[in-house]
């Protein structure tokens, strides 16, 4: 059993503690928190690692659920993330073959930002062919054990010893190097079906990676 918050096509490292776990608390009932995974993502982008941010509505009250956090059209965003995604990864080998499938959700409005994400992360998971049991946790739990909800995040990482990023091919590599733990639609443009061995790969305990998991 694992604790996650809500993630805008998540970081390697939550899919990687979905696939090491299996039983996933979805934290909806915390107070939304800015500048996180839950309405943005990073990719690899020409010029070096892009951050992709959803606008949301602003609450009525200091204080909201991130369940009722609502998504903004402010900005035209989704074809500016779709423009970018295109830029990005229309030269990466699997981008034309999983397109389609991602094409509806920078067409479609979703009214929250949570089913949204939700309706994504499972797009990628039958994609990427494996299936974690997700509960929206319906009290907020302070702390828990195997509780990722703060620590996964963007601009203060914190030490995972069971997640150890395998490196895999990224269009732009040779000139930014090896970009780690960006966006899972990174990982799938790149290495399509191959994604689920990196994920298991990348799973680690004491510092040692773990042998293939079966899923």
């Amino acid at each position: 059993m694992v604790y996650l918050s809500t993630a805008y096509l998540a970081p390697v490292q939550q899919y990687c503690k979905m696939l090491q776990y299996g039983d996933v608390y979805l934290e909806t009932q915390e107070n939304y928190l800015k500048q996180t995974y839950r309405n943005r993502c990073i990719i690899a982008a020409a010029n070096g690692p892009l951050a992709l941010t959803i606008p949301i509505v602003k609450p009525d009250n200091i204080k909201c659920l991130t369940k009722d956090i609502r998504i903004s059209d402010h900005g035209n965003w989704r074809k500016l993330h779709w423009n970018a995604l295109v830029s990005a990864y229309n030269m990466s080998p699997f981008f034309e073959y999983y397109e389609e499938d991602f094409v509806p959700f920078y067409e479609k409005k979703f009214e929250f930002l949570l089913d949204y994400n939700e309706a994504l992360r499972e797009t990628i998971c039958r994609l990427i062919d494996f299936e974690p049991h997700i509960v929206r946790t319906t009290e907020y739990t302070p702390s828990a054990e195997h509780d990722f909800r703060e620590t996964i995040r963007p601009k203060h990482e914190v030490e995972d010893p069971e997640f150890r990023p395998v490196p895999y091919y990224q269009v732009f590599q040779e000139k930014h190097g090896f970009l780690p733990n960006l966006s899972i639609i990174d990982l799938l443009f790149n290495m399509g079906p191959e994604s689920l061995l990196i994920l298991q790969r990348s799973i680690s305990s004491d510092g040692h990676v773990l042998p293939t998991l079966a899923v």
